[in-house]
């Protein structure tokens, strides 16, 4: 039985109060017993404040940086995804998910889908791979990779047992409703959650950002979904942990034993997805 826990928080480029709210957040999911723990998107030094660029930008920090090894260091032998601004080199920077735990980096995703102008701000990842760890084998996703089937697929026919998505999901910024339980975008995110889990029978996991940014405000919404695709907790448009006990194996075979969606796939049928793979 794994315990995991979802984050809807709120961060910002204040890099050391970033780490005092991870720190805080790390020491009351471990007395919670929880083994996995996933932050939202960009949770080191804060998302964006202009999605066309501008001189506000994230911190860039690199993988095998100073700042990474101190997540390694709080998270000790908790398994932590945790978002951030990576300094890919040669200038690049990257919208990436660290996962970490005891005492090393277990994965790195670098987002692949630039909602709006973030194109602006970050180069594009290009891949999507799984990989093992202590609470078995994960795959990573950050925000508008979600919108996107073939994102959480290729994780699942890779092997990916729970996804982790972290975002940085803001509510409508036209015509927005001042409940965010009555947003359109807190209802498209669930749903991108729950159909995910769903369609691919994995247990996900998706963290968010809470408050406001800049002009955005987040719709918080943290949850775990099982292979089913039922929300087993969320926080809903507060800040707070979803917490929930999953046995991973038992949830995935159980979901997947009349009806397989990955081995009943038909490839040779589905024409035009073939047509557009390079």
């Amino acid at each position: 039985m794994i315990r995991m826990a979802a984050v809807a928080a709120a961060f910002d480029r204040d890099l050391e109060a970033d780490f005092a709210r991870i720190e805080a957040l790390v020491a009351t999911a471990r007395a919670r017993a929880v083994h996995l723990l996933a932050l939202p998107e960009a949770c080191l030094g804060g998302y964006l404040a202009h999605l066309d660029g501008g001189a506000d930008q994230p911190p860039a920090l690199r993988l095998d940086g100073p700042e990474i090894a101190r997540l390694v260091a709080i998270a000790g032998d908790m398994v932590v995804c945790a978002g951030y601004c990576e300094d890919g080199g040669d200038g690049s920077r990257y919208n990436s998910v660290v996962c970490v735990g005891g005492g090393r980096v277990l994965g790195n995703h670098r987002k692949v889908h630039q909602p709006l102008r973030e194109n602006a701000s970050y180069d594009s990842g290009d891949s999507f791979t799984a990989f093992d760890t202590p609470v078995g084998r994960l795959g990573l996703l950050i925000c508008y990779d979600k919108a996107f089937p073939e994102s959480a697929r290729d994780l699942a026919l890779d092997g990916a047992e729970i996804i982790v998505c972290v975002s940085a999901w803001p509510g409508s910024r036209t015509g927005a409703p001042e409940d965010l339980a009555e947003d359109r975008w807190t209802r498209r995110f669930d749903l991108f959650d729950r159909a995910r889990a769903l369609e691919n029978q994995v247990v996900w996991l998706s963290a968010n950002q809470a408050g406001r940014f800049g002009s955005l405000r987040f719709v918080c919404s943290a949850k775990v979904v099982d292979p089913g695709g039922d929300v087993l907790a969320t926080t809903g448009v507060e800040p707070g942990l979803a917490v929930a006990d999953v046995d991973v194996p038992g949830a995935l075979t159980a979901a997947r034993r009349s009806m397989g969606h990955l081995r009943d796939r038909r490839p040779d049928a589905y024409r035009a997805v073939a047509a557009a793979a390079p």
